[in-house]
């Protein structure tokens, strides 16, 4: 796995464990109300995670870029399809998204590089 994949995932996991054990109870409402979110309903996982993904790079969140990026990866969506949405995210946050669009870049070609 490449190295900046795998350490955000540890430090991710170990994090989310180390914040779960606290048992606040409105802490692990919001982290299975964030699971459920992107479950299927009306819209298909697959574009659910393309819609976190827009709004995680307008928010310029790096860290949600990365977690929608490896999840999209997961599902089997392409760079393309990726790539489209990050455009359309690049038009609604303007260029101060770019520096995130540069990162994500460099996050789904690690994924790439994994399999």
């Amino acid at each position: 796995m490449s190295e900046i994949v795998k350490e955000f995932n540890e430090y991710r996991a170990k994090m989310n464990d180390k914040i779960l054990a606290d048992n606040n109870k409105v802490i692990k409402r919001i982290f299975n109300l964030d699971t459920n979110a992107y479950a299927k309903g009306a819209l298909d996982v697959k574009t659910k995670e393309l819609l976190g993904l827009v709004a995680s790079a307008v928010l310029r969140c790096d860290d949600c870029v990365k977690y929608h990026l490896e999840t999209s990866h997961k599902l089997g969506l392409t760079k393309e399809e990726v790539v489209e949405a990050l455009s359309i995210a690049t038009l609604v946050g303007g260029t101060i998204v770019i520096p995130h669009l540069r990162r994500a870049y460099e996050f789904w070609d690690a994924l790439e590089e994994q399999r």
